[in-house]
């Protein structure tokens, strides 16, 4: 395996290099800061100077650039084959998280932050990314109930793979060493004191390298939220990690691919509505409905099901104006 190879480097992003880009140095973002942007490169870091009307908001960890390999001034951004983004509060541009992600490790407790509905939502935001996803519960040395907690986020989704495991614990980068291979790019995503930094810790396994981590407010289950930049760290078995602040509010928008397909049992129910505008609330001969009355399908799953749809029609901006001049304004209803 090549060096570039081991950074995440594949025929993906090889293939979009021009005949004229050969001399061009190939770089991967490692951090975002709000006035700078760190890149790596086979060699360790690498300088990287952005042209002065770039944004750093523009650039998200994992991406892979194009420089100068003499000044390190930025040329291009290649193409990104994963982009996990979300968008905070009321903002019409999407935050940017992470990008070229192989697998997004969503990280929660086996306390009273546990959240099947949040869960939901980050799996519908890992599958609109393209990557997959593993739901890591941590603290599970702290209940004696955390196998419940483990059936009932494998009930989720079929075959998702749910992992149990101590942050702190030696063996929990053995657990997700499946994920972290050679050239294979992780990241984790959760609400902040999760544990989402300590595990970082114990899987880069260098206090060199390591995360700060803050305390659990026994009251409440909440976190101080102790990662404050996006940033990408080497694994020892040649993969590499990426560290996010944690998300306390999870909106949904510009999703409807992923919940089509995270819902696809209802969007099957669906499709055998008589009538092709069914809302699946009152109209005669509703297929959802009716799965519901037979014990086929759950009424909560439906319900969580609706408030999604709703959310994420309501938070996604359209595009207005005479020529598609990307001004924009929220659907109103």
């Amino acid at each position: 395996m090549t060096a570039l190879k081991r950074l995440g480097w594949s025929d993906f992003f090889s293939d979009q290099l021009t005949s004229d880009e050969d001399e061009l140095a190939p770089r991967r973002i490692a951090s975002v800061h709000r006035s700078r942007v760190e890149a790596i490169d086979a060699g360790g870091p690498a300088a990287l100077e952005l042209p002065a009307n770039a944004n750093t908001a523009d650039f998200a960890v994992g991406d892979w650039i194009l420089a100068d390999p003499i000044s390190g001034m930025l040329v291009r951004r290649l193409e990104r084959k994963t982009l996990f983004q979300r968008r905070a509060g009321n903002d019409t541009t999407p935050q940017l998280v992470a990008a070229n992600v192989d697998t997004l490790f969503i990280v929660t407790s086996c306390n009273a932050e546990f959240n099947l509905s949040r869960l939901e939502r980050y799996l519908i935001l890992a599958e609109q990314a393209g990557s997959n996803p593993v739901i890591v519960l941590t603290k599970a040395d702290t209940t004696e109930d955390a196998d419940v907690f483990r059936v009932q986020a494998q009930a989720l989704q079929p075959g998702l793979p749910v992992i149990l495991l101590n942050g702190r614990s030696v063996e929990a980068r053995e657990l997700l060493a499946p994920w972290c291979g050679k050239g294979q790019t992780c990241a984790l995503v959760g609400s902040s004191g999760v544990g989402k930094s300590t595990l970082v810790n114990s899987l880069v396994g260098s206090q060199s390298d390591t995360q700060k981590t803050g305390t659990i407010r026994e009251y409440d289950s909440q976190g101080r939220h102790t990662t404050t930049a996006r940033s990408l760290h080497a694994l020892p078995g040649g993969g590499w990690v990426i560290d996010t602040p944690g998300i306390r509010t999870l909106y949904v928008s510009d999703v409807a691919d992923g919940i089509d397909v995270f819902f696809s049992d209802i969007a099957e129910l669906a499709s055998q509505c008589r009538f092709r505008d069914c809302s699946h609330v009152h109209e005669p001969g509703c297929a959802v409905q009716a799965a519901v009355a037979s014990g086929e399908l759950a009424g909560d799953r439906l319900d969580r099901w609706r408030t999604l749809v709703t959310e994420n029609r309501d938070r996604t901006p359209v595009v207005s104006g005479p020529h598609g001049n990307k001004i924009y304004r929220r659907k109103r209803h």
